[in-house]
C-alpha cells in the first residue's frame, strides 16, 4: 500500500511533467470544463454527482456576482461575456441530467434526483408544487422582463456609444501624444483599451441573449419534466395521477428553482457590470459616497417616515425606528462633514530680522521659464489636490528632450493674484509670451472640424492653435466625443499650449550652458570628435549661433554627432553662422524632409514661378545674412499674399506647406516667411535626398 504523501504527490508530479513537455495547463483547463460540461448531456450521473454540480453552479453563480460588485470598471472582467456563455451551459447541461434522472427514477421517491433538488422543492416552498410553480413563474419575469431585458438593453446602447465615441478618443488620444502628455506605449495602451471596451460591450450585446434563452429553455424544461413525469408515472409506473404529480411535479419544480436563482444572480452581475459608471471605485464604495453624502436628503427622508407613522392605523414602531435611524445618520453625517471642513491651519508667519542689511542674496534670478497661475488653478499644480499639472509638465520636457535634441529649462510655477482666477501666464526669461484660461474641473471640447452638433456650455478658442472650443461639464462629455469633439480636461489644455510656446521658442531656451551640456552628453560616445571641433575649429559661439539657426527654420538637433561633423568640414573655410547653417542644413537632408513628410517616398512641393524666381534671385543672391531683405514693398507684398494662400490651400487638402527654391535665394526668402507666414517650410535642392522624387503642386507668384 502506497504512503498518503506518495498519493497526494501523484497529481503535482503530473502537473509538473506537463509544463515540462511545454503543455499550458492553464490553457487546457477551460476546453476540458467545456467538454465535461457537454459530457453531462450525454453521460447519467449519479444522485451525488448531480447535488456536487448543482452546488458548483450556485458557488460559481456567487463568485460571479461578487466579482462583478468588487470591478472598479467593466474591462477589469473582460471576460464576462465568456463566462455568461460558460455558465449557462452549465446549466443547462444540469437541466438535462436531472431531467434524465427524474423521469427515470422520479418514482422512487422525492430524493431521486438529488438532496439539492429535493431540498429546494420541499424547503424553499414547503412541499407544495403550486407554490413552487408560483415562486419559479415570478423569478422568470424578473431575470427575464427585469434584469435581463435591462442588461441587453444597457450593452446594446453602450456598445453603439462606445463606437460611435472611438474616433473623437482616439483624436484626444494622438493630442495628449502630440502634447508630450503620454508616451508611445501609453498611447497604444489606450488605443488598445478603447479597442477593447467596443469589443467588450458588443460581446454583451450578444452575450445577453443566452441570458434570454436560458430563462425560455427552464421554462420549456420545467413543463417538459411536468408532463413527461405525469405520463412515464401513471403510464409505465402506475402511480395515481396524485401520487405521480406530487413525485414527478415537485422535482420538476425543485430542478426548476436551483437552475433559475443561479440564473438570476448571474444576470445581477450582468446588469451590475454594464450599467456602471466607472470612478475607479467598486459598487458599494461608489453607491456608499453618491446615495448616503447629503444629509439634507437623509433629515427630510427622517421628516417622512416620522409623518408616516404617526398617522392612525400604520405600524408606528417601523416606520418610526426608520425615522429614527435616518435623523441620527443625518445629524452625524452633517457633523463630519463640518469638522471636514473647518479652516485649515494658519501657516506660521515667518519672523522678520529688524535691521537686516541688504545683500546680494536678496538679487533672484530671473526665470528662464515660467508658468504663473490664477488662485483657482492652484489645485492643478498641487500635488496634495490630486494635481497632474506638474507630471504632464515633466512629460511635455522629457518629450521635448527626445524630439528636438535638449533639455529644456525646468518650469518655474507660482501663484499671481494679479491674473484672473481661471488664467495663467507662460513667460520667457522674465517676458510673458502667451496667455490662456483654463476651468478647473470642466472639459473643454476643441471642434477640429465636421463635428456633427452644438454643445451646451462656454463658448472659447483653443489657446494653443486657436481652434473653436467650448467649455463643458462632465456630463456632456460622452455626447460630445460622439459628436466628434476633442474632449480635454482643464490640465492639458494648459499643458498642450506650455508644449506649444515650447515648440515655438526653442531657439530661445537653447544657451551656452544646455550647448555645453550637449557636448558632455555625446562626448561620452564620440568624445574625439567633440575634441577635434569645439573649440578647434568652431568655437562654442558659433557652434550656438548654428543651432539656435537650425532651430529658428524647426529643424531638430537630434542628430548632433553629423552636425559636428559637418562643422568640421566647413568650419575650415568659413566661421559665418550662415553659411555653416546652409551646410548643416545638406546634410540634415533626409531628417528634414522626414519630419516634414514622414516616410513619403513622393514630396509634394510648392515652386515658384519662373519669372518670379530670376526677379527674386537678383534681388537676394548677394544678400549678407544680417542685411534687410532689399524686395520691392509692393512684390513682397504681394509675395506673402500668394504664399498665404498657398499655405491654406495646401493644409486643407492634408498636405505640408513647402517651398522648393534654389540653394541661393533660401535663406533670405525664409527669413522673409518666417513671421508673416510661418506655417510655411523653405527647403532648398540640395537638400532633397537623390531617394525621393518631387510632385509640384502649386506654383507661388502665378497670379501675383
Amino acid at each position: 500500500m502506497r504512503h498518503p504523501a506518495a498519493l497526494t504527490a501523484q497529481p503535482m508530479n503530473l502537473i509538473a511533467r506537463l509544463k515540462s513537455t511545454g503543455i499550458d495547463v492553464k490553457a487546457l483547463a477551460a476546453p476540458i470544463f467545456i467538454v465535461l460540461v457537454l459530457a453531462m448531456m450525454v453521460l447519467p450521473l449519479p444522485a451525488f454527482l448531480l447535488d456536487l454540480f448543482f452546488t458548483f453552479n450556485i458557488a460559481m453563480s456567487v463568485v460571479v456576482l461578487l466579482v462583478s460588485a468588487y470591478t472598479r470598471k467593466p474591462l477589469e472582467f473582460a471576460a464576462f461575456p465568456t463566462v455568461l456563455l460558460i455558465t449557462t451551459l452549465l446549466r443547462l447541461s444540469l437541466n438535462v441530467a436531472s431531467t434524465r434522472k427524474i423521469l427515470l427514477e422520479g418514482h422512487t421517491g422525492p430524493d431521486a434526483a438529488g438532496k439539492v433538488i429535493d431540498a429546494f422543492a420541499h424547503f424553499l416552498v414547503g412541499g407544495n408544487f403550486a407554490v413552487g410553480l408560483v415562486v419559479f413563474v415570478i423569478l422568470v419575469v424578473i431575470n427575464f422582463v427585469v434584469v435581463t431585458k435591462g442588461a441587453g438593453r444597457i450593452a446594446e446602447v453602450s456598445a453603439r456609444f462606445a463606437l460611435d465615441a472611438m474616433p473623437g478618443k482616439q483624436m484626444a488620444i494622438d493630442a495628449d501624444l502630440n502634447a508630450g502628455l503620454i508616451g508611445e506605449a501609453d498611447a497604444r495602451k489606450r488605443r488598445a483599451e478603447l479597442a477593447q471596451e467596443a469589443e467588450f460591450f458588443g460581446s454583451m450585446d450578444g452575450a445577453s441573449k443566452f441570458v434570454r434563452g436560458d430563462a425560455m429553455a427552464g421554462i420549456l424544461i420545467l413543463f417538459i419534466n411536468i408532463i413527461g413525469g405525469l405520463v412515464i408515472g401513471m403510464v409505465q409506473h402506475g402511480l395515481s395521477a396524485g401520487q405521480a404529480g406530487e413525485n414527478y411535479v415537485l422535482l420538476a419544480v425543485g430542478d426548476g428553482l436551483v437552475a433559475q436563482i443561479p440564473s438570476l444572480i448571474i444576470s445581477i452581475a450582468a446588469g451590475l457590470i454594464v450599467s456602471r459608471v466607472g470612478t475607479g471605485e467598486d459598487v458599494g464604495a461608489q453607491m456608499i459616497q453618491q446615495l448616503f453624502n447629503m444629509p439634507r436628503v437623509l433629515a427630510i427622508t427622517a421628516a417622512i417616515m416620522a409623518l408616516l407613522g404617526l398617522i392612525p392605523n400604520m405600524p408606528h414602531i417601523p416606520f418610526l425606528l426608520m425615522a429614527a435611524g435616518a435623523g441620527y445618520f443625518a445629524w452625524w453625517l452633517d457633523k463630519q462633514q463640518k469638522t471636514a471642513a473647518a479652516a485649515p491651519e494658519e501657516l506660521p508667519v515667518p519672523e522678520v530680522q529688524p535691521g537686516s542689511e541688504a545683500s546680494w542674496d536678496d538679487l533672484e534670478p530671473v526665470d528662464m521659464l515660467g508658468l504663473e497661475v490664477g488662485y483657482r488653478l492652484i489645485p492643478l499644480v498641487d500635488a496634495s489636490q490630486d494635481g497632474d499639472l506638474l507630471k504632464r509638465i515633466k512629460g511635455i520636457r522629457k518629450k521635448f528632450a527626445q524630439e528636438i535634441g535638449f533639455l529644456p529649462p525646468p518650469v518655474h510655477i507660482r501663484d499671481n493674484l494679479d491674473l484672473k482666477p481661471n488664467q495663467y501666464r507662460i513667460t520667457l526669461k522674465g517676458a510673458t509670451v502667451a496667455e490662456g484660461e483654463t476651468v478647473s474641473g470642466m472639459f473643454l471640447a476643441i471642434d477640429p472640424g465636421g463635428v456633427t452638433a452644438r454643445l451646451p456650455g462656454t463658448m472659447t478658442t483653443d489657446p494653443a492653435f486657436g481652434l473653436p472650443a467650448v467649455w463643458i461639464d462632465n456630463s456632456h462629455k460622452h455626447a460630445a466625443q460622439v459628436s466628434g469633439y476633442t474632449v480635454v480636461d482643464a490640465s492639458t489644455v494648459a499643458a498642450t499650449h506650455l508644449n506649444h510656446v515650447l515648440q515655438m521658442h526653442a531657439a530661445q531656451l537653447l544657451g551656452r550652458g544646455e550647448v555645453q551640456q550637449l557636448l558632455d552628453h555625446i562626448g561620452k560616445t564620440v568624445g574625439k570628435l567633440v575634441e577635434d571641433t569645439v573649440p578647434k575649429i568652431v568655437p562654442l559661439a558659433i557652434l550656438h549661433k548654428v543651432l539656435q539657426g537650425l532651430l529658428l527654420e524647426g529643424v531638430h538637433i537630434r542628430d548632433l554627432r553629423t552636425i559636428l561633423e559637418t562643422l568640421a568640414d566647413a568650419g575650415a573655410r568659413t566661421q559665418d553662422p550662415s553659411e555653416l547653417v546652409a551646410s548643416v542644413r545638406v546634410a540634415l537632408g533626409p531628417a528634414i524632409v522626414q519630419q516634414i513628410y514622414g516616410y513619403a517616398s513622393e514630396l509634394g512641393v510648392i515652386v515658384l514661378e519662373p519669372e518670379l524666381e530670376r526677379v527674386l534671385a537678383n534681388a537676394l543672391g548677394n544678400q549678407r545674412p544680417n542685411e534687410p531683405i532689399g524686395l520691392e514693398p509692393g512684390l513682397a507684398e504681394a509675395l506673402l499674399r500668394n504664399a498665404s494662400d498657398v499655405t491654406q490651400k495646401q493644409e486643407a487638402i492634408g498636405q505640408p506647406a513647402t517651398l522648393l527654391v534654389p540653394d541661393a535665394i533660401r535663406q533670405p526668402l525664409a527669413r522673409l516667411f518666417r513671421r508673416l507666414a510661418p506655417r510655411l517650410r523653405v527647403i532648398a535642392h540640395a537638400e532633397i535626398p537623390e531617394s525621393h522624387s518631387i510632385r509640384v503642386q502649386a506654383i507661388l507668384g502665378a497670379n501675383s
